[in-house]
């Protein structure tokens, strides 16, 4: 079977990035009541899932260093770059939350508008729209 034959018949449907969480309840929290996720599924006590707009996180109970979220934090290394339209409305919604924003919504010099949130754990989201 040819590269290009192999290519054509397999599609990726979706992906997730997999975030270490110290205290699951409280990430399914703010993923659901500050930026607008629903649960998807939760399996046991250390492992869940939370989508919006058919798009995923999951989330999983397991230590994680400190010092390299605040490295990452420092030096704007994003976990997350999620693409939407209608980021306004969306900044808006999330401000009303009170989801923690680290970059307010502006235009930036790569011709998007976007905006940076934390969770309470760190990781940080950059939501982006390009210029019509």
């Amino acid at each position: 079977m040819s590269t290009q034959a192999v290519h054509c018949a397999a599609h990726i449907t979706g992906i997730a990035p997999q975030f270490l969480v110290v205290d699951l309840d409280r990430a399914i929290a703010y993923y659901c009541d500050q930026l607008g996720f629903e649960l998807d599924f939760k399996y046991q006590s250390f492992y869940a899932g939370v989508a919006r707009d058919g798009f995923a996180i999951h989330l999983k109970h397991a230590p994680k260093l400190a010092m390299e979220r605040e490295h990452r934090k420092q030096h704007e290394h994003l976990d997350a770059y999620i693409s939407v339209s209608g980021i306004r409305d969306l900044f808006s919604e999330l401000e009303k939350r009170g989801a923690q924003v680290i970059k307010p919504l502006e235009q930036r010099p790569w011709a998007c508008l976007d905006f940076y949130v934390e969770d309470p754990d760190g990781y940080i989201l950059c939501f982006s729209e390009p210029n019509a």
